[in-house]
């Protein structure tokens, strides 16, 4: 079989560009209404998308009462509640939510993500993010976000002890014997009795062990210990990169970070985020574009910069219109925040400059024209070494999700590179990633081989 592209669905709210909500066909009321996301699911699905995805945040990051750069995290369900609801009005496609190491527990989380991949058959994925900014930290009774470092030390720990407790039952433990009166196999039980540097978890899950036996585990660090916390645990990366270069430069650097531990290539999808304005002729996704450029206030731009440092730069004390400065280092989102100060060198951007450039994917690679410009542009990353697959972030919502739908996969089919049908029922099957198998059990294994 050949390669095919991998497709996730970014889909907050009014869409994704800071200023979606303000357009005329955006349903800006919709961040709270069950049957707005189950209609955007279903269309994502009719398009047959790997999985819907969702950031979310722990706290209500509105930048003021103006158009919010972060406002598909400031007034919106939480993505495992909303998912576990979804999942009863699709049967393929998946649902990746984010929760955080930083300021959840492992076994809370474990707990969660286990019982969102019973309720989906199979469909759930987990975005591991560590949470920056004071105001997330302030929430939970810190007065200070914890050092980028020492959040990606615990994420490293988080991660291994969730495993343990989805592997605290093997697969076939449950007998539910009803003439023997056996209602579990207690040999293949296993307590993860987790004693570490941040963390101590004694018992087994409540949950028996998930149906994709790990929930497919996403990550989207970009920093050095992001990125070998993905190296050694993530199976999808979410990445922001604005060249085919600096795609591929990344693409190759990550993967060549998995040998040592042990894992292949095909182990991990790397898969870039992708805005697209996409119209029957250029003249119109140009159009598009534009109006919603047009829409972006300067409250919102610069709120929407301050978010990319995680909350921790105010640039309402410079000119709008004058060069952009020069940044403090922060404890914040490091790597975004490192990408928005290489696009305005770059360019040469002001501060207006820059936030209108980054306002329509906050970062991410923005392209626009016809459906076989755009499938032309996502080829070139895909065959040359840059991308295995797209997060697809739509403008506006729901308009550009339709028009990816119906007018670049199609294109991207006809071409050979997307699927006409889903390969499998869970989230693992249509990723092309295997089940794993459970460690106390590849343990016992290894110690009768020995």
């Amino acid at each position: 079989m050949s390669r095919k592209i991998r497709l996730g669905a970014f889909l907050p709210g009014a869409g994704q560009h800071v200023a979606a909500w303000r357009h005329p066909d955006a349903n800006a009321g919709g961040r709270l209404s069950i049957e707005y996301y189950t209609q955007l699911a279903q269309t994502a699905e009719r398009g047959l998308f790997d999985a819907y995805f969702l950031a979310d945040g722990l706290a209500a990051n509105f930048g003021g009462n103006i158009s919010s750069a972060l406002s598909d995290k400031g007034a919106s369900f939480e993505p495992v509640t909303l998912f576990a609801a979804l999942s009863t009005a699709t049967k393929n496609i998946g649902f990746i939510a984010t929760a955080s190491s930083t300021y959840e527990a492992p076994y809370q989380l474990a707990r969660k993500f286990a019982s969102l991949d019973h309720i989906s058959h199979g469909r759930a994925g987990w975005n591991v993010v560590t949470s920056a900014g004071d105001a997330t930290a302030k929430n939970f009774g810190l007065e200070h976000q914890l050092d980028h470092a020492d959040r990606y030390e615990k994420a490293n720990e988080f991660v291994d002890v969730v495993k343990k407790l989805w592997d605290s039952w093997e697969d076939d433990a449950f007998l539910a014997d009803k003439e023997s009166g056996v209602y579990f196999d207690a040999s293949k039980v296993h307590a993860p009795h987790h004693k570490g540097q941040h963390y101590s978890v004694d018992g087994v899950l409540n949950v028996q062990r998930p149906p994709q036996g790990y929930p497919v585990i996403v990550q989207a660090g970009q920093s050095e210990p992001g990125k070998e916390l993905a190296a050694r645990t993530a199976e999808v990366v979410f990445t922001a990169q604005q060249s085919l270069e600096d795609a591929q430069a990344f693409y190759r650097d990550l993967k060549g970070r998995l040998a040592k531990y042990g894992r292949s290539a095909d182990e991990l999808k790397i898969m870039p985020g992708v805005s697209a304005y996409v119209a029957k002729t250029e003249e119109e996704a140009k159009a598009k574009y534009q109006e919603l450029s047009d829409l972006i206030h300067p409250e919102a731009g610069l709120a929407l910069l301050s978010g990319l440092s995680g909350g921790e730069v105010d640039l309402s004390q410079y000119d709008l219109d004058g060069p952009f400065p020069e940044l403090p280092k922060t404890q914040g989102i490091v790597s975004r925040q490192q990408m928005m100060v290489d696009i305005a060198k770059k360019h040469n951007f002001t501060i207006r400059q820059l936030y209108q450039w980054v306002a329509g994917a906050r970062g991410h690679w923005t392209i626009i024209g016809t459906p076989t410009q755009i499938a032309d542009q996502l080829q070139l990353w895909f065959e040359n070494e840059a991308a295995d697959g797209f997060n697809v972030l739509p403008p506006v919502l729901p308009g550009s999700l339709d028009d990816f739908v119906d007018l670049v996969i199609p294109e991207l089919q006809s071409r050979g590179l997307f699927r006409t049908e889903y390969e499998g029922k869970t989230l693992r099957e249509n990723l092309g990633l295997a089940r794993p198998e459970n460690q106390y059990v590849a343990k016992e294994k290894q110690a009768k081989a020995a």
